[in-house]
């Protein structure tokens, strides 16, 4: 056997011990490498945008907006095709993003009813313990409509008829019972003095059909956004009565749609739009949409999307969007108490009738 010398056991030893540092820094040098080529790498894959409600809807139309603006303007490398979820007022989008904890390749467009649907009970997900806020949006606001060969001329025409009997009209709305199209009515009927709120027929059509039921005279009254219902209104097939803004906005047909307040009836209603992710997702992930969503909203086509439907770009980022989200909530348990025992007891008789059926 050969025998080793103590220098060269010496000099082995030292050069396993520099091998050993210098592997040792390589390693860490390595991590932190491919930490930063996954955050430049991501998105990888696909990225699919639920939309909450069936085609046709607000939140579809954003959605489709959204998808079609960033591949217009190359702000991502890669698809990120719509995904249309209706249901339980975005109550089945909510599980199924909360069913993608972790996921980076997932978002979701949604609006008050996130808040909503977990203040009235009809879920026990909420926007803090089940998603990962990223960023708001945009600013849309509520409508009421009806056909154009209606008799109802204006909002006092409709709360009049209400007035004297609250089950005259049936209202339809795009949001399930409970949610924010029947919320916004309400309100409004609320602040117009009507105390009878809970005789109040509403019925949700969650596929986007309301406007189809509308003009074949299974509702009376839509409850919706403007965006839902401008190309019909643009087309003169129905008419808009009021919108829930404190002041009127856009221009064209859109500037001739009077608020609410002008017609002496104290009902403002903001209907906000952000992006969400699931829980838990990626830090780089969440970094990689909130500064990409800020670009797409400073795009000229975005503005003129925006523009075109009257949203008002109102962009907030992560943590201001949290902030905002936690004031909003507030606000809405503070409009609830009075209006939350009519919801109550409207699904409570939608639920017999449903399980009865």
């Amino acid at each position: 056997m050969r025998k080793i010398l103590p220098m060269k056991r010496n000099k082995s030893v030292l050069a396993l011990s520099l091998l050993l540092t210098l592997s040792g820094g390589c390693s860490a040098g390595s991590s932190e490498a491919s930490a930063s080529a996954d955050a430049l790498s991501y998105p990888l894959e696909a990225v699919e945008l639920i939309a909450p409600s069936g085609s046709g809807s607000g939140y579809d139309l954003t959605s489709r907006a959204i998808s079609d603006c960033l591949a217009d303007n190359a702000l991502v490398p890669v698809p990120v095709p719509v995904t249309n979820i209706p249901g339980e007022g975005g109550g089945i989008a909510l599980k199924y993003l909360d069913s993608r904890k972790g996921s980076g390749n997932v978002l979701a467009v949604f609006s008050p009813p996130l808040c909503l649907i977990h203040l009235i009970g009809n879920t026990e997900l909420n926007y803090s313990d089940n998603t990962t806020p990223i960023a708001r949006l945009i600013t849309d606001y509520g409508c009421f409509a009806v056909t154009n060969d209606s008799p109802y001329e204006d909002l006092n025409d409709v709360m009049d008829a209400l007035r004297e009997d609250p089950s005259s009209l049936r209202i339809g709305g795009t949001s399930a019972v409970g949610s924010m199209d029947h919320l916004q009515f309400l309100n409004a009927a609320k602040a117009a003095g009507i105390t009878e709120l809970d005789q109040i027929q509403y019925i949700g059509y969650e596929d986007g059909s309301v406007l189809a039921q509308l003009i074949g005279g299974r509702v009376d009254v839509v409850s919706g956004g403007i965006s839902d219902v401008l190309s019909l209104a643009e087309n003169r097939s129905i008419r808009v009565l009021a919108i829930t803004a404190a002041e009127r906005v856009g221009s064209g047909i859109m500037h001739d749609m009077p608020t609410c307040r002008e017609q002496g009836i104290d009902a403002v209603f903001y209907n906000w739009r952000g992006i969400f992710g699931p829980q838990d997702m990626p830090e780089e992930a969440l970094a990689y949409w909130e500064d990409t969503l800020q670009k797409m909203s400073e795009t000229d086509e975005w503005k003129e999307i925006c523009n075109r439907y009257g949203w008002e770009i109102t962009y907030l980022n992560h943590e201001d969007f949290v902030s905002f989200l936690d004031t909003v909530n507030s606000e809405y348990e503070e409009m609830l108490q009075d209006i939350l025992p009519v919801l109550q007891n409207e699904m409570d008789t939608a639920s017999a009738s449903a399980s009865t059926s």
